[in-house]
């Protein structure tokens, strides 16, 4: 995920001020605090444990230049401590009756559906006060974020908490966002980050032999695209019920109504096809409202198309970025049509 960091000044409006304070102390507090990997991973006193996700996540680091074209580049060559569960938090909203995303537009960056966050107080009092002005608001912690290059982003703690998987997929993901970026476009751009990380992670674990550790992924990826449908299926319904002629009253128990057959539908496919699995049930049983299924799209429903170009360009990820780059280049209103109708990398 973008990280909403002051990089530019001219800001006007003290909301707007007291948002980018606390976004650039938040980011200087952790540049600050970044140490070098290799020399955590050679000094005696660094834990065991710390140690070995250090020279995992190293290894990790030459492979995504060496073998996915990725920037080489100072990032995820340090590491931060940052001592809490997520490095920053996302509020998302949309209109209750309505599935496009509240934008926010800052300096550098350009616009996202999103706000971050550095701070869980200040998320939560942010999305109190869109949830004030009638808005659905969906707030997420996010484990690693990107400034795009425009700084030397660190490995951070929060990164290391699962397994090495884990810390590939975010590794490739983070450093797609600095191969290639589009302003206003985050669909556009996260699904492009998805789908580096998911062709990424897959050759990264063929590369090492792990065969039983590639069917535990591509179950995992196979799940994912079994809750991005379902969810998919569910905006669908809701459109045509904020499209149609109902009454706000009537329009907020046919809303209500669909998302219960979400959640119904999820656990048919939960106990079906998932043999139980359970990963998902959080997601399920916490509030869902137009801004979480706003928020789930942006990451999922593209990346499909994006895998299906990758390998129109026989998996070689210089002629696939450079492809990516000419879609890019599109207006934007054209850009999702002409990825789908691809049929050549060229």
């Amino acid at each position: 995920m973008l990280a909403a960091v002051i990089m530019a000044s001219g800001v006007a409006g003290c909301t707007s001020v007291s948002y980018y304070a606390q976004s650039l102390e938040g980011h200087v507090q952790i540049m600050a605090a970044r140490r070098n990997v290799g020399k955590l991973i050679h000094d005696p006193s660094t834990p065991e444990a710390l140690r070995a996700k250090l020279t995992s996540a190293s290894a990790i680091r030459r492979f995504a230049t060496d073998e996915l074209a990725l920037p080489d580049n100072s990032s995820y060559r340090s590491y931060v401590d940052i001592h809490r569960d997520a490095v920053t938090w996302a509020v998302f909203a949309a209109p209750q009756f309505s599935l496009a995303p509240q934008i926010w537009c800052f300096p550098v960056f350009g616009c996202v559906p999103y706000r971050g966050y550095f701070s869980r107080k200040s998320a939560t009092e942010s999305a109190v006060e869109l949830h004030r002005l009638g808005l659905d608001v969906y707030v997420t912690g996010v484990t690693a974020y990107s400034t795009l290059g425009w700084s030397s982003d660190p490995l951070l703690s929060t990164m290391l908490r699962q397994d090495d998987t884990y810390l590939a997929s975010l590794v490739f993901h983070e450093l797609a966002h600095q191969r290639l970026y589009v302003d206003g476009d985050s669909a556009f751009n996260e699904a492009f980050a998805v789908a580096v990380e998911t062709s990424g992670v897959r050759k990264w674990l063929r590369a090492a032999g792990d065969r039983a550790g590639l069917r535990r992924y591509e179950a995992d990826r196979k799940r994912s695209a079994d809750f991005i449908g379902l969810v998919s299926k569910t905006r669908d319904e809701l459109r045509q019920i904020y499209e149609s002629p109902r009454s706000p009253e009537q329009m907020a128990a046919a809303k209500a109504a669909t998302i219960d057959r979400l959640r119904m539908r999820y656990r048919q496919m939960r106990n079906k096809n998932w043999a139980g699995y359970r990963g998902y049930d959080a997601w399920f049983d916490s509030p869902i409202n137009n801004a979480k299924l706003a928020a789930t799209a942006v990451y999922g429903e593209q990346v499909p198309a994006f895998l299906r170009l990758f390998d129109l360009c026989s998996g070689d990820y210089p002629r696939f970025y450079a492809s990516v780059r000419r879609i890019a280049d599109l207006p934007k209103s054209s850009r999702a049509e002409a990825l789908e109708a691809a049929d050549t990398c060229n």
